[in-house]
């Protein structure tokens, strides 16, 4: 996360009294709800008929399995035929964690019903083939005898692979959560809570979750038959949900609540009478107890990630979650523990050279950020990718060239195939990034997801344009972005409220996720002491390349301090002095201590707010009327306490430099750059050879700064059309280089701008005036709508530099 990161606070509000007294009628064990119930107001839970429901899961009414309609009717049908004929049945997952859980709750429930020797199950290699069916693999599962495939977290767009598994006499039940195809795919039945209402309490079921729906109606259609309760299957369907990009509401909000219960249960056992082994000996592992969501979100989900990030095969992540031999299963996890430990690395590496690749861009131009290297290992993208999305606020994706053979193929094929790019694509706020990557699915090889995360490949010859498209794309659908993207903070606290009561009251909101994030906590005026970096080890001591940095954080509230951690940063990236804090507040287990996590931090000099006007740099914005407002300042003096900005700048490090010489000179600024020039880029090329012409025509001496003030161009895109000219018959004679003038003669070329008629060489030349004119116009665009209290915020942190 970058220093000086702007932070802005929402504004303090009062919940109604009766409100107020509900939440402490549902707690009774708590003396102080004033901050939950600030919380549980704001974000919309306010409804007092449901209010008890979302804090105690016992008070909850579930969904029916059958609201998903005929679809479920259907699938539940085809299993009762397929149990009854004695069909060989193979399940379909995926190698995240919400689809190795969901294969995992399939494999169990399915076990209920049908013979071992009639069930197994298939998940694709994260390294080798891609998410989703391909026909290689169901080839493989057809050599099996299978007549019936189960997906579960996938396939709902993979049509042309359904085509063909249903040639080969299989038939497929899809239980999927991410984006539809436009048409119903040729399945026996499709179960995906995307074809329900947006505010349905199934809309926002993960993977795992359809797949213990569809258990579940298998069930209540066939009650007598399953041996083992339905409920042993929700600490897997807890462990899902919470480690998918998924918004924690209805239905997914009970079930989390359920599961991590039946989680810390099975994990409070002895080891040798847990029902998942394997579970048990990762908490161990990671140091957790299972009583937490972040015992998932930071502890399970990233090992159970790793197997598929670092192995490619995650098939042995569902025997480690459904296994019962205790000695295997502790095997498997020390090994996910040991990948995880490699995912560390890999990733600290990768975020690293991200960094470098970062630091070379222009943000202000830049709305998805396109990044890719051959180096990079593609079981950590996702992860870099999230990071950067959230730091800067854009949708990133993140590609590894590396010529791999996808689709299953050899690595010995690869030399015989188009180079492909492989990657992962993570989102911010509400953009849907799904749509996003869909609108270039023609540059594409194939991609799936939802909203807020994707995978896909394309060729790499393919990168430049669909980088450029995506962001003209996503340029047309939103607004701006600013450099920084601000964090919201929940609460304003002081050290002295952090601790027991504070955590045991924020604990009301969990599970936390989309839609209702953790409680992000503003320390202001804070220090740091104690402050010194750790290597990660792994449980047999070994080093991991990744650190963290623990501390002290202290304030004038309290004497002592408070113990926090950073995780991924150095002890230098803390600043020295007075800071302001963005915190989560957390219990470890491990050291059986309240702490918290630091999110950002930036010197406490940037306190201002987003809206504030006191600042010791005062913009004024003339954009809109700039001549009338210079020509009211009669007084010299006044006009001399300005700094007029009449040039629209092209980056922020333009804008940047003219906000420090104001400083330097004590002078406010006024922006008065006009809008943006409304010339499509061909005609100013036009107009660039109607000005050749006369310059060659009557022999005059011109100056390059006399073309860029004519065309508003800057002394770049000037440059790109003089080499267009040369192209296009006009010799460039220099005449004096220290004052850029020069002298415009035509030749024989011809000097037309007719694609049909222009080389190669000409053309190109001509497509990067075009380019660079279009890229210039867009900037200056931009900068004109930048509002006014984006400009202030920068402006602000540079005159405390």
């Amino acid at each position: 996360m970058p220093q000086n990161h702007p932070f802005t606070l929402q504004q303090p509000i009062s919940p109604p009294d009766w409100f107020l007294q509900a939440v402490q009628h549902c707690t009774p064990n708590l003396t102080n709800i004033c901050h939950a119930a600030e919380l549980l107001w704001r974000r919309g839970v306010q409804d007092p008929e449901k209010l008890p429901g979302f804090l105690n899961p016992d008070l909850y009414k579930p969904a029916s399995p059958f609201e998903f309609g005929e679809e479920i009717r259907q699938a539940v049908e085809r299993m009762q035929q397929a149990r009854n004929t004695g069909e060989f049945v193979t399940i379909w997952g995926d190698f995240d964690a919400d689809g190795v859980t969901s294969t995992a709750v399939l494999r169990d429930g399915f076990g209920q019903f049908f013979p071992a020797a009639k069930l197994s199950y298939y998940i694709p290699d994260r390294l080798v083939e891609s998410h989703g069916l391909n026909c290689r693999g169901i080839e493989a599962i057809a050599r099996t005898g299978t007549q019936l495939i189960v997906t579960c977290d996938t396939g709902s767009t993979n049509l042309k692979e359904i085509e063909y598994a249903n040639s080969l006499g299989i038939d497929i039940i899809i239980t999927d959560h991410h984006a539809l195809p436009d048409e119903r795919p040729p399945v026996t039945a499709i179960i995906n809570p995307r074809y329900l209402p947006k505010e349905h309490p199934l809309f926002h079921l993960s993977g795992v979750a359809v797949a213990y729906k569809l258990i579940e109606a298998l069930y209540e259609v066939m009650p007598d038959v399953p041996v083992q309760p339905l409920e042993e299957l929700l600490d897997l369907v807890a462990i899902g949900l919470i480690a998918d990009l998924v918004q924690l509401s209805g239905d997914c909000r009970y079930l989390a609540q359920l599961g991590i219960k039946r989680l810390q249960a099975d994990f409070q056992q002895p080891p040798e009478l847990r029902r998942r082994p394997g579970v048990g000996r990762l908490l161990e592992l990671c140091q957790k107890n299972g009583d937490r969501p972040t015992d998932i979100s930071f502890g399970l989900g990233p090992r159970i990630n790793a197997i598929g990030r670092i192995r490619g095969d995650a098939s042995f992540g569902v025997e480690l979650l459904t296994g019962r031999d205790i000695q295997h299963c502790l095997e498997l996890a020390e090994a996910a523990e040991l990948a995880n430990g490699r995912r560390k690395a890999l990733q600290k590496d990768v975020a690293a050279d991200v960094a470098k690749k970062l630091a070379q861009l222009d943000l202000s131009t830049t709305d998805v950020i396109v990044l890719d290297d051959p180096q990079w290992h593609l079981g950590v993208l996702g992860l870099v990718a999230a990071e950067v999305a959230q730091n800067y606020g854009r949708p990133t994706i993140l590609l590894s060239t590396d010529n791999q053979a996808p689709h299953g193929l050899e690595r010995g094929y690869a030399d015989n195939i188009q180079k492909m790019a492989r990657g992962s694509a993570r989102s911010v706020a509400n953009i849907n990034l799904y749509e996003l990557v869909k609108s270039q699915e023609h540059l594409l090889d194939r991609f799936g997801g939802h909203p807020f995360a994707a995978g896909l490949s394309l060729p790499v010859e393919n990168i430049p344009l669909f980088t450029e498209a995506i962001n003209q794309q996503l340029k047309t659908r939103s607004t701006a972005f600013t450099e920084l993207p601000a964090i919201q903070a929940d609460l304003t606290v002081t050290v002295a409220e952090l601790g027991q009561d504070l955590f045991r009251e924020l604990k009301l909101l969990e599970p936390c996720g989309i839609g209702n994030p953790v409680p992000k906590l503003l320390i202001q005026n804070c220090w740091f002491e104690n402050t010194w970096n750790k290597n990660i080890q792994d449980f047999k001591g070994r080093k991991i390349r990744y650190i963290k940095t623990e501390f002290t954080i202290c304030d004038s509230s309290d004497d002592l301090g408070f113990n926090g951690v950073w995780w991924g940063y150095y002890k230098e990236d803390i600043p020295s002095g007075r800071c302001d804090a963005m915190v989560e507040l957390d219990y470890n287990t491990y050291a059986a201590r309240y702490e918290v996590r630091l999110i950002a931090v930036r010197p406490c000099f940037a306190v201002s707010e987003i809206n504030t006007q006191s600042t010791s740099l005062q913009i004024l914005d003339w954009r809109s009327d700039s001549a009338n407002a210079e020509s009211e300042l009669l007084n010299p003096e006044e006009l001399s306490s300005l700094k007029i900005i009449k040039d629209c700048p092209t980056t922020w490090d333009d804008l940047q430099v003219s906000f420090q010489q104001a400083i330097r000179q004590k002078q406010s600024v006024a922006i008065a750059f006009p809008p943006p020039e409304a010339i499509a880029p061909h005609q100013l090329l036009q107009q660039l050879i109607g000005i050749a012409k006369y310059l060659s025509r009557t022999g005059r001496i011109a100056k390059q700064q006399q073309l860029q003030d004519q065309l508003r161009l800057s002394k770049f895109s000037v440059n790109l059309g003089l080499k267009a000219l040369s192209y296009l018959g006009f010799y460039i004679t220099p005449i004096d280089s220290e004052s850029d003038e020069f002298k415009l003669a035509f030749h024989s070329r011809r000097n037309d701008t007719n694609s049909s008629n222009l080389d190669p060489e000409t053309s190109l030349a001509i497509n990067k005036f075009i380019a660079a004119i279009e890229e210039e116009q867009f900037r200056h665009d931009y900068f004109y709508k930048t509002p006014l209290s984006i400009l202030q915020v920068t402006a602000n942190r540079i005159a405390k530099i």
